[in-house]
């Protein structure tokens, strides 16, 4: 029997329609995610993002994507965006990594995020490598992977999949447990 799972995780990239393999999620639950600070960007204003700043206030939905405004990446966007009250309601804060440059990103918070949440630049794809979320092929561009991080900069929770879909699902579920947990 052929094993079609490492075929499952494939992106098409609309400027060469190149195949690339995924990368698994290094991170596992438990683990210290690592700290960062990063240009950001929200409802097309820019801003120094610090994730050890922002966990001082709550969890951290940390996901990653591989390009703004292509398809899945649009739609993965607007979907946060359709949640970005419930996870604030939880205490959680939501930010999308891409090695988009900032003047895109700025674009991209108005269009795709609709000013409900921001969007990191990650030049080099530094944080993208430590996460160990970039594409095997393509190893400066993100994978889709998400991560919620608890206060205490622990991996909570990890959620890979090409698709755009589960991404919020997943980490609301994450977020919720957390809170749970913490009986707040």
């Amino acid at each position: 029997m052929f094993d079609l799972s490492p075929l499952r995780r494939r992106i098409l990239l609309p400027a060469g329609l190149a195949l690339a393999g995924a990368a698994q999620a290094a991170l596992p639950v438990g683990a210290t995610a690592p700290d960062f600070t990063a240009e950001a960007a929200v409802g097309g204003r820019t801003f120094s993002f610090s994730l050890s700043k922002t966990l001082a206030q709550g969890p951290v939905v940390l996901y990653f994507y591989p390009k703004a405004f292509t398809s899945g990446c649009t739609v993965e966007a607007h979907q946060f965006a359709e949640a970005a009250d419930r996870f604030k309601a939880l205490g959680a804060t939501v930010v999308g990594m891409s090695n988009d440059d900032i003047g895109t990103l700025q674009k991209f918070s108005v269009e795709a995020c609709r000013n409900k949440f921001a969007v990191a630049a990650d030049a080099g794809a530094k944080v993208m490598k430590a996460y160990d979320a970039t594409l095997t092929l393509m190893p400066n561009t993100a994978d889709r992977i998400s991560y919620v991080i608890g206060p205490d900069g622990k991996v909570l929770y990890v959620y890979a999949n090409l698709s755009a879909n589960g991404h919020v699902e997943n980490t609301l579920k994450a977020v919720e447990r957390w809170k749970a947990a913490a009986g707040r």
